[in-house]
């Protein structure tokens, strides 16, 4: 159960109040790396879609309850879809999730001083990435691994699915049963927002060190930060849309980030600080 997701819940509630009655699903797109909604605001959110979670055979009526009401989303209340942060379905999780940065996002719009937006930035270069320093990386993050591995950093990858990683990289992997022995140790710790989907980030943020630096990064995590920040995570890195309806053919079209930043949406980093 995330708390995190409740909490940040609690803080759209009590921003937006009572507009969450009248505002609605207006369109939603599951792509092959990302999942989308657009709200009847017209303002959209993202999400990272969990494709290897869902394993085989899913159009099969066995598997029917793993998916959401395709066909019968569209008008629904967000209400609606909020009642899933806590679903072991993935993919409804993952609805939910993009529900809220969607709702996230128009609590920004809503109160622009709320938080401080860093535009086209990458919360990992907030990080000074010491010679001597200990790097915990969750995840297949790549851009974060090469650097690591050019600038010759002690570092461990903490992933679920080995078969990811390059053959130079694997000298570095360690299995997540691993956690509890590394994330303690390290003072740069740098997290997938997936983490939010599978509920591994409460359990990661409190193994480690008090004075750690921690990055909580992705399209999952384009959320407000208040919840992650008050468990320690230094930095958060989401996403911001710009246009909901491009965006999402982009994402239809199985397009990647590559395919929409700078054009439909901009990465943004907000501190802590």
């Amino acid at each position: 159960m995330s708390k995190i997701l409740e909490q940040t819940l609690g803080q759209i509630y009590e921003i937006l109040g009572s507009e969450i009655e009248n505002l609605s699903v207006e369109r939603v797109v599951f792509g092959l790396f990302f999942t989308g909604v657009k709200l009847s605001n017209g303002i959209a959110g993202v999400s990272y879609t969990p494709l290897k979670s869902l394993g085989s055979a899913v159009c099969c009526p066995s598997q029917a309850d793993k998916m959401p009401l395709s066909g019968r989303l569209v008008g629904k209340n967000v209400k609606y879809f909020l009642q899933d942060i806590h679903s072991d379905k993935s993919l409804k999780k993952t609805l939910a999730i993009a529900v809220i940065n969607a709702l996230s996002q128009t609590c920004l719009q809503k109160n622009p001083n709320l938080h401080e937006l860093e535009f086209d930035t990458d919360p990992f270069d907030k990080l000074d990435i010491k010679a001597d320093s200990f790097s915990v990386i969750v995840g297949a993050l790549v851009p974060y691994i090469k650097f690591m591995m050019k600038n010759g950093r002690d570092f461990r990858i903490l992933e679920l699915d080995k078969s990811v990683l390059k053959p130079d990289e694997l000298k570095f992997y360690l299995p997540a049963q691993a956690a509890s022995e590394v994330v303690s140790k390290a003072d740069n710790l740098i997290i997938t927002g997936t983490t939010l989907i599978n509920d591994t980030l409460e359990n990661l943020l409190a193994m480690k060190k008090t004075d750690a630096n921690v990055v909580v990064v992705g399209p999952t995590v384009s959320m407000l930060p208040k919840a992650m920040f008050d468990r320690g995570v230094s930095y958060a890195g989401g996403v911001y849309v710009r246009d909901a309806d491009a965006l999402l053919d982009i994402i239809a079209e199985a397009g990647s980030g590559y395919h929409f930043f700078g054009k439909f949406a901009n990465k943004i980093t907000i501190s802590a600080k």
